[in-house]
């Protein structure tokens, strides 16, 4: 399975399998909606390798088209990216910083970060 669900201190999170790609496109995102609709979550933990290979660059308009089609499902996404693993575009941050006062998206460099942002996003 491409994602497992996860039950973890009270929250249910659909989670990517880390080094492994999961979206090849931007209509892949329709996959990660049927797999949270399916076990009744709206949380997701990705990792940076599962995203598609132009998600950082904004000028792809990947990583916009992907987190509106999420928002409009209000499912909440978690990236876990270690520093050094991709690079951003340059207006990326900035994309960052909108969505991360939402609580929609955020990008962390830890597992366990990206869990427990999850967890805020809930209570």
């Amino acid at each position: 399975m491409e994602l497992s669900i996860v039950e973890d201190e009270g929250i249910r999170f659909a989670e990517g399998v880390p080094d492994r790609p999961f979206m090849s496109r931007i209509g892949d995102a329709n996959r990660v909606l049927e797999v949270c609709f399916a076990n009744k979550s709206r949380l997701v933990l990705l990792y940076a390798q599962n995203l598609t290979s132009a998600f950082f660059d904004l000028s792809s308009g990947e990583a916009g088209a992907i987190l509106q089609k999420l928002r409009n499902y209000h499912v909440h996404l978690a990236v876990v990216c270690p520093p050094g693993s991709v690079r951003f575009s340059s207006r990326f941050g900035e994309l960052l910083a909108e969505e991360r006062r939402r609580h929609d998206f955020g990008v962390f460099e830890t597992r366990e970060a990206a869990r427990q942002w999850l967890k805020g996003v809930t209570e």
